[in-house]
Formats: structure tokens, C-alpha cells, sequence
């Protein structure tokens, strides 16, 4: 398997088969090209890596992603996170980090995107994740 299939496979299992098929779709129109290299790479080649767990991954996405305030790739990763295992604890732990390293305000416009997310999954789960 290739890493482009590798990765399609990997981000098919972490986030459901309608979901991935839509991110994927969402690049393709954007870019074919940007759209495969970026699921071969962030997918086939990095979160399929053993070193770290799935879970242990998103957080660490998610401190880097709110720190560098890119709100499209964080919503992703707070869905994968929450996919992957991730706790709602363990996610605003995360957040906490980045409040200390990146500052409050990059923290903020985290939780608000977590909020976003949390408000869009099936049956609200916003207390469960």
C-alpha cells in the first residue's frame, strides 16, 4: 500500500468514513495535488508512525495547531482527538499548556474552536467527550 492509500485508510478509521471522504473532497476541490500530498504525508507517513499513540498525538496537534492559530486544521484535530480517546480533561489540558507557552488569548480562541466542535457532534456531546 502506498502512502496515499495508507493514509486514507488511517484518517477513514480515526474519523469515519463520511467525515474522512469529506475532508478529502474539501482539499481535492481546493487542490488534487495539495490534497494528496497532504493525506500522504500528515496521514500515511506521520499519524500512522507507532511511536506515539493516536491519542497522545492529537493532544500534542492540538497544543501546536492553537498555538500557531489555525482554527480549520484545530477543528479537525478536536475531532480526531475525541475520536482517538482524548477526554474533554485531557483536551483543556492541553489548552492549558498553550496558555502558559503561547499565551491566554491563543488558548481562548482554542476553546472556542473546541466549543464549535464539541457543539456539532452527534447528540451535543459536549459534557461526554
Amino acid at each position: 500500500m502506498d502512502h496515499y492509500q495508507h493514509g486514507i485508510a488511517q484518517l477513514t478509521e480515526m474519523l469515519g468514513p463520511e467525515r474522512a471522504q469529506a475532508i478529502v473532497e474539501r482539499f481535492r476541490a481546493l487542490s488534487p495535488t495539495f490534497e494528496q500530498e497532504a493525506v500522504a504525508v500528515v496521514f500515511g507517513r506521520t499519524w500512522s508512525r507507532e511511536a506515539l499513540d493516536r491519542k497522545t498525538r492529537s493532544l500534542c496537534s492540538i497544543g501546536i495547531l492553537t498555538a500557531l492559530g489555525r482554527g480549520n486544521a484545530l477543528r479537525i484535530v478536536f475531532e480526531l482527538a475525541i475520536r482517538n480517546g482524548a477526554s474533554l480533561e485531557e483536551i483543556t489540558e492541553a489548552l492549558l499548556q498553550v496558555a502558559i507557552y503561547a499565551g491566554y488569548p491563543a488558548a481562548l480562541d482554542g476553546l472556542t474552536v473546541l466549543e464549535a466542535v464539541l457543539a456539532a457532534q452527534p447528540g451535543n456531546a459536549t459534557g461526554s467527550a
